[in-house]
């Protein structure tokens, strides 16, 4: 269970990101939060790991909290809770397989990270994360030879291959097209189902978040507007949620493929 309790964020400058959230989200659950650009969704997953640290009130991961964690405990934390970037974040002139071993890392003796000698049941943990989201057969080829798609793909097999309880995405399929962002969405959405991962994912677009959030939590000014299942989120609710009507930049406006 991640809870938020009066969980705050202000900037230096004073401008605040999240207002007083409280959030409860259960594990094994697949959670899309929604917002205009600013509207603190970020910030909250980034708060879950602690990259942004929390200003007032306090996230708690089964029951630990992670603003009071000493540094010690946030690296055990984080350990468990893997991170799938917009911009990929690969090291563009190694192999696919040596980007998803980086998620290895935690449970890797430094001498072998810095030789490259990893394990081999690590070498297998991350075959099998490649095999998940279907590129195993792409684990020799230079990270910088693959498509946008087929880079996000590894990237999220490397946060697999932490073996994680929760799997945060932030803006995952932004810089996707539109095929390629439902084969990645349903790549997460499958990965939760069978792995009862939690999967918490930022979404700009409100027709994927629909389609794929088991609930949907919107965002405004930092502010919890909505909560609620994705299938009761109508035309009105992302009204609500961003403060006008909606545009044709709101919804990536074509069908999934395959």
């Amino acid at each position: 269970m991640i809870r938020f309790s009066r969980a705050s964020v202000t900037y230096p400058g004073g401008v605040t990101a999240l207002k007083d959230l409280d959030l409860e989200i259960a594990d094994g659950e697949l959670l899309v939060i929604v917002g205009l650009s600013g509207a603190g969704k970020s910030t909250l997953i980034r708060a879950i790991n602690g990259l942004v640290p929390l200003t007032g009130g306090d996230v708690t991961i089964d029951g630990r909290s992670v603003r009071g964690a000493s540094p010690r405990e946030l690296r055990e934390i984080r350990s468990r809770i893997g991170m799938i970037f917009q911009t990929f974040n690969l090291v563009k002139r190694t192999s696919v397989l040596n980007n998803v071993l980086m998620g290895r890392l935690h449970a890797t003796p430094t001498w072998r990270s810095l030789i490259g000698r990893y394990r081999p049941a690590d070498v297998e943990i991350a075959m099998q994360a490649l095999e998940r989201v279907g590129i195993v057969d792409k684990a020799y080829v230079r990270a910088s030879d693959l498509s946008g798609g087929q880079q996000q793909r590894v990237g999220i097999a490397r946060a697999l291959a932490q073996e994680p309880t929760t799997i945060l995405a932030d803006e995952p399929v932004a810089s996707l097209d539109p095929p390629t962002s439902h084969v990645v969405m349903r790549d997460l959405q499958r990965i939760n189902q069978e792995l009862k991962i939690t999967t918490i994912v930022n979404l700009h677009f409100l027709d994927l978040a629909k389609q794929y959030g088991q609930r949907i939590v919107g965002l405004r000014a930092g502010e919890l507007v909505y909560d609620g299942p994705g299938a009761s989120a109508d035309e009105r609710v992302f009204r609500d949620i961003y403060g006008r009507s909606l545009t044709a930049n709101d919804v990536l406006g074509a069908a999934p493929v395959g």
